[in-house]
């Protein structure tokens, strides 16, 4: 069964706990202690190569600490994919080639670029419209139909809570499996 198979299975239970981790090593103990899940942090991986969480890691070198991470565990990995790393077409292309790592989900955010970690001020996001197109993007990319696509939306920060849900209603309508509200 494949890891994404599993992540679904393991969503059909109801709340599942997945420690994030930005290396192998980190994976490992996860699954060593018991837990179903690994989730890769966009901001662990960012601080493991000496960076802000400020979309100064490529979409390259996510997916290279991610081969190493999925090749770690057999747990399934949930990955941060940030902004998808630029339009629909990047969008496409981080599918891909998380999918090629090993990754059993994602999330992707609404953020402008360049984009700012989720705990910080001034972020700002991008028109509902073409987020809802980078999540019919990432959904029509995928190789593997049960790889999970989650929508993050960032708007509560800069636009408040009705934003927020206006966002998070349409992208579980343009299809995403999952919405993460950031905040």
């Amino acid at each position: 069964m494949s890891s994404a198979r599993r992540l679904r299975q393991l969503l059909d239970k109801g709340i599942i706990l997945a420690p994030g981790v930005y290396n192998a090593l980190f994976a490992k103990t996860v699954e060593s202690t018991g837990f179903e899940v690994v989730y890769v942090t966009g901001f662990g991986t960012a601080a493991r190569y000496g960076y802000p969480d400020v979309g100064l890691i490529t979409q390259t070198e996510m997916v290279q600490n991610l081969r190493h991470i999925c090749r770690a565990t057999t747990l399934p990995v949930l990955a941060d994919a940030d902004t998808g790393y630029g339009n629909i077409v990047n969008v496409r292309r981080t599918v891909r080639e998380y999918e090629q790592a090993g990754v059993a989900g994602f999330h992707i955010e609404d953020q402008v670029f360049p984009k700012k970690c989720g705990f910080m001020e001034g972020k700002a996001v991008i028109a509902l419209e073409e987020h809802v197109q980078k999540i019919k993007a990432a959904l029509d990319a995928r190789r593997d139909a049960d790889t999970v696509v989650i929508a993050r939306t960032d708007a509560l920060a800069p636009n408040g809570w009705e934003d927020a849900i206006t966002r998070a209603r349409s992208y579980r309508e343009a299809g995403a499996d999952l919405i993460f509200v950031d905040g």
